[in-house]
């Protein structure tokens, strides 16, 4: 049963693969080598293994090569677009700024007119007062008077019933028409510059009563500002802090040490103060110096952002090959990036070099200490453009591409180390690219 299987199965493969002879002659002998069907067989499906292999390799290459080119696009336009949004926010922050201000001063200038009108309106109310109280005295004087000319009367009366009194008499009447005349002109007087005095009164009210409508306008205008910028505000920052906490770092802590060594021109915002008269602190000047506070506090995330390594270290196109984690039983302490021989090397952020020569396995090797106890690692190069001692900023080249060390080919070996400590660098690179 056997052997007819064979010899089924031989038949077949001789369909497929006849037998052939492969001679070989020299100067005194020939010689031939025969090629079996199941030799053919063999030979047929390791070319084809070859082949497609090949085939698949060149495609994995290829689509590995295509991914990174649109993943490093996607990234570059995600960071055009921060940086406008950011641009936006800082002018309207700025345009919104400079709106406070200018309400605040017309704010302080309507507190001033109404001080005035206040202290206008408590004289003239002073002065109603007086008058009112001449007012009354004169009153009283016209009363007495009024008394005194009908007790004259009387009087006048019974002189003139006398025989030799009648001259007296008339002089007396005279005397007192006369007093009663001058007392009602400045009783009539008095009444005028009261009216007066009342109509002033109520225009320093009914005036009083617009500016306060318009304080209460400017106030809702206000709050509308500060509420569009505290909201400008909190947008800017959430994703800087997301950034550093996906990185495993403390926002907090970061902040405080970056603010201790700030050097910057200009240093921090300076806080705005408001008179207040003695009185209760400004709820406007709290607002504001709560929003400077917050621009003071994005301005220090750029900063600590600059001098973390949140950033590429490959910026053409490359291909991951090896990745952070245990490898043939050891720890791959690095992300390898491969790309041709050449290609530009930059640093990943703010730092001093603190190494620059061959480090045997690793060849040319690169170190930068950055700060928060970071030290990011650039090996295998083929050519260091920096110095030890050097300081570089983010994004700036400090080597090429290559193959030196124990390498199987053109690649990036990159490492962070965070305390002398490898950690995986892809944290920190995802963590930059979800925000620049």
């Amino acid at each position: 049963m056997r052997s007819r299987l064979a010899m089924a199965v031989h038949t077949r493969l001789e369909k497929r693969f006849p037998e052939k002879r492969l001679f070989i002659r020299s100067d005194t002998e020939t010689r031939f080598i025969r090629l079996r069907p199941s030799h053919q067989l063999v030979g047929w499906s390791v070319a084809s293994l070859l082949v497609g292999w090949s085939i698949i390799s060149t495609a994995v290459i290829l689509m590995d090569s295509i991914g990174a080119g649109n993943f490093r696009a996607q990234a570059q336009r995600d960071q055009i677009i921060y940086e406008q949004r950011l641009n936006a926010l800082s002018t309207e922050r700025d345009a919104r700024a400079a709106e406070a201000v200018a309400a605040q001063q017309r704010f302080s200038s309507a507190l001033e007119q109404i001080s005035i009108m206040q202290s206008a309106l408590l004289e003239t109310e002073d002065q109603r007062r007086e008058l009112e109280t001449g007012l009354d005295v004169v009153q009283a004087t016209l009363r007495d008077t009024m008394q005194d000319v009908k007790t004259s009367r009387l009087a006048l009366e019974q002189l003139a019933a006398e025989p030799g009194s009648a001259a007296a008499g008339a002089v007396m009447s005279a005397q007192a028409d006369s007093t009663v005349d001058l007392l009602a002109s400045a009783l009539a007087e008095t009444a005028a510059e009261r009216d007066k005095i009342a109509a002033d009164a109520q225009f320093a009210l009914d005036s009083a009563a617009e500016t306060q409508l318009e304080l209460r306008l400017l106030q809702d205008r206000n709050d509308d500002i500060f509420r569009q910028l505290e909201d400008a505000m909190t947008v800017s920052v959430e994703p800087l802090d997301k950034m550093f906490r996906a990185a495993g770092m403390n926002p907090d802590n970061m902040i405080s040490q970056v603010r201790r060594g700030y050097s910057g021109s200009g240093g921090p915002l300076t806080p705005l103060s408001f008179s207040t008269r003695g009185g209760a602190p400004d709820p406007n000047a709290e607002r504001a110096n709560g929003i400077l506070n917050r621009l003071d506090e994005i301005n220090l995330y750029r900063i600590a952002a600059e001098k973390a390594p949140f950033d590429t270290p490959v910026k053409a196109a490359y291909r991951f090959t090896s990745g952070f984690g245990q490898r043939w039983g050891r720890l791959h302490a690095g992300t390898d990036f491969a790309a041709p021989v050449g290609t530009p090397i930059y640093a990943t952020a703010d730092g001093v070099v603190t190494n620059a020569g061959w480090s045997s396995g690793y060849g040319r090797l690169i170190k930068i200490q950055h700060e928060f106890g970071i030290e990011t690692r650039y090996a295998h190069l083929s050519a260091m453009r920096v110095k030890v001692g050097q300081r570089v900023s983010r994004g700036e080249r400090i080597g090429d591409m290559g193959n030196s060390g124990r390498s199987t080919g053109s690649h990036l070996h990159y490492e962070v180390r965070v305390g002398g400590t490898p950690v995986n660098p892809m944290t920190y690179i995802r963590a930059g690219q979800d925000v620049f």
